[in-house]
């Protein structure tokens, strides 16, 4: 037998995929460990708990993770309700992570910072598909090493969001107003309402990311007239913001598009758009955003900034590994063109798994929101095929890791920036519009 055989899968992240991932493991009776750099399972999502979902609960289960929990006697939440991010923790992660089969074989505050082979460098050929992987890992006793046979990333993208500047990089003068921006979606009714109450706030970007910030900021606002709201986006219409409506067969989806296009329309928010930010500044307690419309230079002032842009995947514990990654999305280059959002909603990305996830470098894969790179036409349900199929290679069922099945809800195809061809890679890295 192969000595690297003693060593256990290394799962990144205990997220849902990461614990799905688990839960397929086990299920196949293979060793495995769960690295998670939070201090609690789910760290991310528990930085969106206050937001609702796009998709109800039938979509958000894993198979093997619902048989696993059949035997603690699990109440099952209605599979039409849509869940908020604390409900999905508290009535399905958290339980799952607490069986006897799974809590074990969970590190918390275990940040991997970087994966390679054992005594195997990127340029050597001679050994490297049977030496186990080394994952340099930052814990609060310092960095420690941890062997494995197999890596599976699920770590996601939630921790590593776009900047503000329109070009891909910050804004300048951007990375010097930290406690004036939040990126991702603030708890605006929560635990930020002080900060943003009677404040003008402007969000940036055109996804639902953006919406739900802005949503919430509305409601806030029927309490506190004196707000001012504007919403940046580098889309041609803002009408491309709103997504399937009434069409969209993710119902919470759908009812988010309604709302923010009520909101527009009776002008409870301004909007700029096409607006590309290109510069940001302090102006005493305030940010002065500066940016290009249609060629023309405009400025606007206001006490707080919410960007949500979008995500991009942290690629660089990888460096001494042999990745394929598509050059737009970042994403495996088998699976790029099944997810481009330039072509593909949520619902009409094709199945896929062990195939196209895999790399030159054997037995290591990206799994769930970071598979996708950048692109945001991720939802739950893709991870959990995903991982199945990824589990049963490494189990050596290759006949179940081919036999890929994925039914998603139909939604639309995302709307793309002002004076962008789209067909061209300039638009897949602002179609942050289709799916959160």
């Amino acid at each position: 037998m192969n000595s690297t055989n003693l060593f256990p899968v290394a799962i990144i992240g205990a997220g849902p995929i990461g614990l799905a991932a688990a839960a397929h493991l086990n299920k196949r009776n293979q060793p495995f460990i769960i690295l998670e750099s939070g201090m609690e399972i789910a760290d991310s999502v528990r930085s969106w708990e206050h937001v609702p979902m796009f998709s109800p609960w039938k979509l958000n289960i894993d198979k093997a993770s619902r048989e696993l929990l059949a035997r603690y006697n699990w109440k099952e939440p209605g599979l039409n309700r849509i869940p908020t991010g604390k409900e999905l923790i508290e009535e399905y992660l958290l339980p799952l992570s607490e069986t006897k089969e799974i809590t074990p074989f969970i590190r918390l505050s275990s940040k991997v910072i970087s994966v390679t082979r054992k005594r195997i460098s990127k340029l050597r050929n001679l050994g490297r598909d049977s030496a186990p992987f080394m994952l340099r890992v930052e814990t609060d006793d310092g960095v420690k090493i941890v062997e494995a046979r197999a890596v599976i990333d699920a770590s996601g993208t939630w921790k590593t969001p776009k900047p503000s500047g329109a070009d891909g990089l910050p804004a300048i003068g951007e990375e010097l107003l930290g406690d004036k921006i939040f990126y991702g979606i603030p708890d605006v009714l929560g635990k930020e309402k002080d900060r943003y109450a009677g404040k003008d706030v402007a969000v940036i970007g055109g996804g639902h990311s953006a919406i739900n910030a802005l949503l919430e900021l509305a409601d806030l606002k029927k309490e506190n007239q004196e707000m001012n709201l504007t919403w940046i986006l580098t889309k041609a219409r803002v009408e491309d913001a709103y997504g399937g409506l009434d069409n969209d067969e993710l119902p919470g989806r759908g009812k988010v598009g309604q709302r923010v296009k009520e909101l527009v329309d009776s002008n409870e928010v301004d909007v700029l758009t096409p607006f590309f930010v290109e510069e940001m500044e302090r102006k005493g307690n305030k940010v002065a955003i500066h940016g290009d419309s249609l060629g023309s230079t405009n400025s606007i002032m206001v006490d707080e900034v919410i960007t949500a842009t979008g995500l991009k995947p942290d690629i660089s514990i990888f460096r001494e590994l042999r990745i394929n990654l598509d050059q737009a999305t970042e994403s495996p280059v088998k699976l790029a063109p099944l997810i481009d959002p330039n072509i593909h909603s949520c619902g009409s990305v094709r199945p896929h798994g062990e195939a196209e996830l895999s790399h030159p470098e054997k037995d290591f894969y990206i799994v769930g929101m970071k598979s996708y790179g950048r692109a945001p036409t991720f939802l739950l349900a893709t991870g959990y095929e995903q991982v199945r199929s990824v589990v049963a290679g490494l189990s050596g069922d290759l006949e179940a890791a081919r036999q890929v099945h994925l039914e998603l809800p139909e939604t639309g195809v995302c709307g793309v920036p002002a004076g962008v061809d789209p067909n061209s890679v300039k638009a897949n890295e602002d179609a942050e519009s289709c799916c959160s």
